[in-house]
């Protein structure tokens, strides 16, 4: 039933079909861009309780890129923290009677996974040059090639398909339990909600991160047997 909400078409512009997913996420995307405009338009150095609260987010977010890329988080961090926090948006927008979960529609994981499969390349290429970059792929030898690009690829999809099935899966097991239930137990559902959201998003930019620093490193795994003889 979310599936199908999810892509219900909302309206058409030529060959150019706008579905319901579409609508949620360029919604969610004005949302926060709007949001970021209103929290950094009058930043003071005393604080009120809105500022602090934006600013405990964002050095929690650096914090946590810092641990994973010490040397390049101020490279990495606006990516990773506009991934995460769209993540968060998106996943709890489920808890909205009546809509769904953007997250819970493979094209949108997938389009995420994208984006990170592109950024993976884009800072280890900044990292290291381009030539650089692209020779790792032939190390330590050009035979390997094909299974790099395999494990490029294999890791793409696995991206995209753990947060659309977990998701999806909570979705359902919520509908479920309150078809079952009615509103005896909404409550603890929320939560479990909220916390599979927060998870799920963690989880993702971790990864991201993960798969980012293994770009940017690749030219010191090089250098290290040269450096060691």
């Amino acid at each position: 039933m979310g599936g199908e909400a999810l892509h219900h078409v909302v309206f058409a512009v030529g060959p150019l079909v706008m579905t319901r997913t579409v609508v949620l996420t360029w919604l969610i995307m004005a949302l926060l861009v709007g949001a970021s405009v209103l929290l950094t338009r009058r930043l003071s150095l005393a604080p009120g309780l809105l500022q602090t609260m934006t600013e405990g987010v964002v050095m929690a977010i650096e914090d946590a890129v810092r641990a994973v890329l010490p040397e390049h988080s101020a490279l990495v961090l606006p990516f990773v923290g506009t991934l995460w926090i769209f993540l968060l948006t998106a996943n709890l927008t489920g808890l909205v009677p009546g809509l769904n979960s953007p997250t819970s529609d493979l094209s949108t994981t997938a389009a995420l996974a994208a984006l990170v499969f592109l950024s993976v390349h884009w800072f280890g290429m900044r990292a290291a040059g381009i030539g650089p970059y692209l020779k790792h792929y032939l190390t330590p030898s050009p035979v390997l090639l094909p299974f790099h690009i395999i494990g490029e690829v294999t890791r793409t999809l696995a991206l995209a398909v753990r947060l659309f099935g977990n998701i999806m899966s909570m979705e359902i097991a919520a509908l479920l339990m309150l078809s079952v239930a009615g509103l005896v137990v909404p409550i603890p559902i929320l939560m479990l909600h909220i916390v599979e959201a927060l998870v799920q998003a963690y989880i993702f930019g971790v990864l991201a991160m993960v798969y980012i620093a293994g770009g940017i490193l690749t030219r010191h795994t090089r250098s290290e047997p040269r450096s060691m003889t």
